[in-house]
């Protein structure tokens, strides 16, 4: 008589409710180290693989291909919109960048009296001495020597252009300390938008403390350069403090001046859904 072969036990299955739910955050990228990484695709252009390097932003990185700076594998390229694969070799300035994408997102709660830019000519602080990171980092924008509060820095071009970008209105709260108190009819016309020497304002929110109206925050979606100085110099007030206070969903809450933390990966998804990379 044959004996029977014992059947192998079969596997549990799951049903769908006992699936584990996609949380917002998951749909972002994953995590390395508390840097996000991301493979690269079979052929991207070349701006966007130099971008992704973290070298520069897409459009320095237009430039930099314009002025014969970039070669793929050994051949200068100065076409814009030249795409590269997996195993092409780019180098800038001759020197290699990585196909592969090691994001870093930070936000420095800046100090007053420090330059936001990657060096200064007059031997000044620049944010760069206080966020110490191997990853070439640049700003998302700009605040002035003395404006303090939050200031991001990434090597994540695409996220970086879009967010200051005026077509996707991303709102920037500061807060002012004035000479004198501000006028309600000055409130108002800033309100209502002004008219500035490089054109017109957009409308902003403009609250007043009212147990001290020298004390002012602006919401504004532009980004221009000494804009919210500017609005108030135009009435004749003397801005004596400026402190950004919220960049779009970001906050210094929990960072004293000079401190700078990695965002989380919820708070990038969130930035990333604010400009419409994600859904």
């Amino acid at each position: 008589m044959r004996q029977q072969k014992p059947q192998r036990p079969t596997k549990p299955t799951r049903s769908r409710s006992d699936q584990p739910k996609q949380t917002p955050a998951s749909k972002g990228p994953r995590l390395i180290n508390d840097q996000n990484f991301e493979g690269p695709q079979e052929s991207v252009r070349l701006n966007k693989a130099i971008a992704d390097a973290g070298v520069s932003s897409r459009r320095h990185a237009d430039d930099l291909i314009r002025e014969g700076r970039v070669r793929i594998n050994g051949a200068i390229v100065k076409e814009l919109g030249t795409k590269v694969a997996i195993d092409d070799m780019v180098t800038v300035n001759g020197e290699p960048i990585t196909r592969y994408k090691h994001l870093t997102y930070v936000v420095l709660n800046k100090p007053k009296d420090v330059i936001a830019t990657s060096n200064d000519e007059k031997g000044r602080t620049t944010v760069f001495d206080i966020v110490r990171i191997k990853s070439r980092l640049f700003t998302v924008g700009r605040l002035d020597r003395n404006t303090t509060g939050v200031l991001l820095l990434t090597n994540d071009g695409d996220l970086a252009n879009k967010l200051m970008h005026p077509r996707y209105g991303i709102m920037r709260v500061y807060k002012a300390v004035l000479d004198r108190p501000l006028r309600p009819d000055h409130a108002r016309k800033i309100a209502a938008g002004i008219e500035l020497e490089d054109g017109p304002t957009q409308p902003c929110l403009v609250t007043i403390d009212p147990s001290d109206r020298t004390s002012i925050m602006l919401g504004i979606k532009e980004g221009r350069n000494r804009e919210v100085r500017r609005i108030f110099e135009s009435f004749e007030y003397e801005v004596k403090r400026l402190d950004r206070k919220e960049y779009g969903s970001i906050s210094t809450r929990g960072l004293a001046r000079g401190e700078y933390r990695h965002l989380t990966r919820e708070e990038v998804y969130e930035l990333q859904r604010l400009v419409n990379m994600v859904e």
